[in-house]
């Protein structure tokens, strides 16, 4: 049985067992294991407060859970009833539940947020705290790795767990048609440009100084026999640089930062929701409204300015 389920609600709670098959079925079809602990931590919670067998499982208690959550943001309120709701629809398909009671469960209107791009000086100030495009001889590997990984997410528009689960083989780096393979959301592959011809030769130097010729790209040991570095590291040590560096970015803004630039440069929606991997362009079109925001900002600054010199 999982660990955290075992931990968190103990193996005789009536809905551990189900729970835990639940999430070996996620795993075998393939599902992130970012994905599976937000489902697992959601639907822990959840099993904390419906202490009844699966059979009882009915709309008035996940009612209750929910109302318990109305401190909680839209988003995080929308998530956990989502996860309930997989669960249920498991539950069904194994003959577990007659009926699926998230059918009497109303969705949760989450507003959609710009989103929050953070400013190329800034991006920049970080990279350089890691390590210079042209790192010295005696640089830790782990360090050349760090800013080969964001640098990555940077460049490429990427998210970040899509930059760590990257291999070797993901990589053609052919002369003047340099590209990577990106694995996203649901399965899919899209093909991603390596325009920035800097960022090429810090990625060839960081191959030939680490040795990899297949495997993961970013490994978490600095000998190179591990596996991939986790979501979860990467995260720590972007805000330790972050730290150091004296600025506030997430590490999700580095996606932003560069999608937003390619707008700024008059590329296609279109273009610039393949290469950040949307299922449709109503999410890439956010950033067309951001840009419009600065402008809207801009604008009233200049006109603040002009007031106050008359």
């Amino acid at each position: 049985m999982d660990s955290v389920i075992a931990e968190q609600l103990g193996r005789t709670h009536p809905l551990a067992r189900h729970l835990d098959d639940f999430l070996t079925d996620l795993a075998n079809a393939g599902k992130s294991a970012h994905t599976r602990r937000a489902y697992r931590g959601d639907l822990v919670a959840f099993a904390a407060h419906h202490g009844d067998d699966i059979g009882a499982l009915s709309a008035a208690p996940v009612r209750a859970f929910l109302a318990e959550l109305a401190e909680l943001s839209p988003a995080s309120r929308e998530r956990k009833r989502a996860a309930i709701s997989s669960f249920a629809k498991w539950a069904v398909r194994h003959d577990l539940l007659d009926a699926n009671p998230m059918d009497r469960i109303d969705t949760v209107k989450v507003p959609k947020n710009l989103p929050r791009p953070a400013s190329a000086a800034d991006v920049a100030k970080v990279l350089a705290v890691i390590c210079s495009r042209r790192p010295r001889k005696d640089l830790p590997l782990d360090r050349l790795r760090d800013r080969v990984l964001f640098e990555t997410a940077y460049v490429c528009g990427a998210r970040a767990s899509e930059v760590c689960g990257l291999c070797v083989e993901d990589l053609d780096l052919r002369l003047d048609d340099e590209h990577v393979r990106v694995h996203g959301k649901g399965g899919s592959v899209r093909t991603v440009l390596l325009d920035d011809r800097g960022y090429v030769a810090l990625l060839k130097l960081y191959l030939a100084r680490a040795g990899y010729t297949a495997g993961p790209l970013f490994r978490a040991s600095i000998n190179g026999r591990g596996g991939p570095l986790s979501y979860d590291a990467a995260h720590h040590r972007w805000q330790t640089y972050c730290r150091q560096a004296g600025v506030e970015i997430d590490i999700h803004q580095l996606r932003h930062a560069h999608a937003t630039e390619l707008i700024n440069a008059g590329v296609s929606i279109e273009a610039v929701r393949r290469r950040l991997g949307h299922a449709s362009t109503e999410t890439t079109q956010l950033y067309v409204l951001l840009d419009d925001k600065v402008a809207d900002a801009e604008i009233r600054a200049a006109r603040h300015r002009r007031d106050r010199a008359t």
